[in-house]
């Protein structure tokens, strides 16, 4: 029974070289296809007793407008792999994938994209879907002054902190609940309510029943 590492080392000694067999088809470069890499993964993966769990850990979408006035759907993803063997070792790889559509295909394109970089970094090899994101470009029209404005008021919200009628109010909630103040402060990484975010503080009044659960 083979530990993750030597699992990685055997697939990796299997597997051997994928050319760069398809073609995008609007810059015209050759990439690694996915269905050369998958199955070459495979079979290596079931004769070595490796499996893979992602989890999504967060990401993010927006609309963007094409270069010819159309509808474009961003999404970045930061996507987490646990890649397991027979004896429950494992590895974890972290990897963002980002994508765009003018459908709604920007997500699962861009976990494809984070899945291909994860195998490319952990089996020294390039992975894609069966449309692989690389097969395709968009061209992307520059955000208007409006949409930079937003994204800038979006940015200092995330920073700005609470006031004091609302350092009163999770102070009231915290009380109501029996919730230590110095637990939200540790479980937030605060030295005092004041300091708390507009976005940590909504989190802390929508969960107090989970802090006041959770063994910090």
């Amino acid at each position: 029974m083979m530990n993750i590492y030597q699992s990685i080392a055997a697939v990796i000694n299997d597997i051997g070289a994928v050319g760069k067999t398809s073609k995008n088809q609007t810059q015209g470069f050759m990439y690694r296809g996915i269905d050369a890499v998958m199955n070459a993964l495979n079979p290596a993966f079931s004769k070595h007793k490796i499996f893979v769990v992602p989890k999504v850990l967060d990401y993010k979408r927006e609309e963007r407008t094409s270069s010819r006035g159309g509808a474009m759907f961003s999404t970045l993803a930061t996507v987490e792999y646990t890649f397991y063997a027979e004896d429950g070792t494992n590895v974890v790889a972290v990897v963002v994938g980002e994508a765009v559509d003018s459908g709604d295909k920007s997500f699962s394109k861009a976990l494809s994209i984070a899945y291909k970089y994860a195998c490319f970094q952990v089996f020294c090899l390039p992975t894609e879907e069966m449309i692989d994101p690389d097969a395709e470009s968009h061209e992307i029209a520059p955000k208007s002054a409006e949409e930079k404005t937003m994204d800038e008021a979006s940015e200092k919200a995330k920073k700005q902190v609470i006031d004091a009628a609302k350092v009163m109010a999770l102070t009231k909630t915290c009380e109501e609940h029996s919730v230590p103040i110095d637990k939200v402060l540790k479980l937030y990484k605060v030295d005092a309510l004041e300091d708390m975010t507009v976005v940590k503080w909504k989190h802390a009044v929508d969960n107090i029943e989970k802090i006041k659960a959770a063994n910090v």
